[in-house]
């Protein structure tokens, strides 16, 4: 199985839910690196590095997100693996 990586950027209502926390614990529990935060134009960003299917089912939870949280559109950008993270943390 092949790693790869992506960048995600989460609109709706996405801040003040628990959003980052709850898909810090998910890529966590899945075996994916990476890193999420919010921006200041209200979206949530995440990179996320890892095997194949884990990212992608980090990808398809990002469209639902946490209970409280009301996705409305997920960008996805491939970007060039480089295995730089050693853990999935929420950056402020």
């Amino acid at each position: 199985m092949s790693n790869i990586r992506v960048r995600l950027i989460i609109e709706g209502r996405v801040q003040g839910v628990w959003f980052r926390d709850s898909t810090r614990r998910m890529a966590k529990s899945l075996g994916v690196t990476g890193w999420v935060r919010n921006l200041p134009d209200g979206n949530v960003e995440a990179v996320a590095e890892g095997p194949q299917e884990q990212v992608q089912k980090l990808v398809e939870w990002c469209h639902h997100g946490p209970p409280h949280a009301r996705v409305t559109n997920v960008q996805q950008f491939q970007e060039q693996w480089k295995g730089e993270f050693q853990d999935f943390e929420i950056k402020f």
